[in-house]
C-alpha cells in the first residue's frame, strides 16, 4: 500500500502467546537469577569492605561496649561482622535467590499455560514500522 506521496504504510500483524515452554522459561529464569546473585555477593563484599575501611564495625563494637559493658557481656561484634562470615552469608542468600526465581518463573510459566485457554493470551502487534 503506498499513500499519494509514495510512502508505504507499515504493516502490522496480530499475534497471541498461546504457550509458554517452561523449560526456555526455567532456562533463562536461572542465568538472571544467576547474574543478581552475583552482584548480590558483590556489592556485599563491597559494602563490607567501605564499612570496614571507614571503621564503622570498631566504631559500633566500642558503642555497644560502652553501652553494655565489655567485662559483664560476651558479646564481640567483630567476630560476628568477618568478612569470611558475612560473605557466607550473602553466599547462601544467593543460593536461596537463585533457587526461587528459577521454580517461581517455571510455575508461573506452567500456571500461564494452563490458564491461556480462559485469557486468550497475551496479544502481541508486529509492525515494520522504519
Amino acid at each position: 500500500m503506498t499513500g499519494g506521496d509514495g510512502v508505504r504504510a507499515p504493516r502490522r500483524a496480530r499475534l497471541y502467546v498461546t504457550r509458554i515452554d517452561p523449560w526456555s522459561v526455567t532456562k533463562a529464569a536461572f542465568m538472571l537469577a544467576l547474574a543478581i546473585g552475583i552482584v548480590i555477593i558483590v556489592a556485599v563484599g563491597a559494602l563490607w569492605w567501605v564499612l570496614d575501611v571507614t571503621g564503622v564495625f570498631v566504631t559500633v563494637s566500642r558503642s555497644i561496649d560502652e553501652v553494655v559493658g565489655s567485662a559483664s557481656s560476651g558479646f564481640d561484634l567483630l567476630s560476628y561482622l568477618e568478612f569470611s562470615r558475612v560473605i557466607g552469608v550473602a553466599v547462601v542468600i544467593a543460593s536461596v535467590e537463585i533457587v526461587l526465581v528459577s521454580l517461581l518463573a517455571t510455575l508461573f510459566a506452567v500456571m500461564y499455560n494452563l490458564t491461556v485457554g480462559l485469557t486468550g493470551g497475551i496479544e502481541v502487534v508486529l509492525s515494520d514500522e522504519v
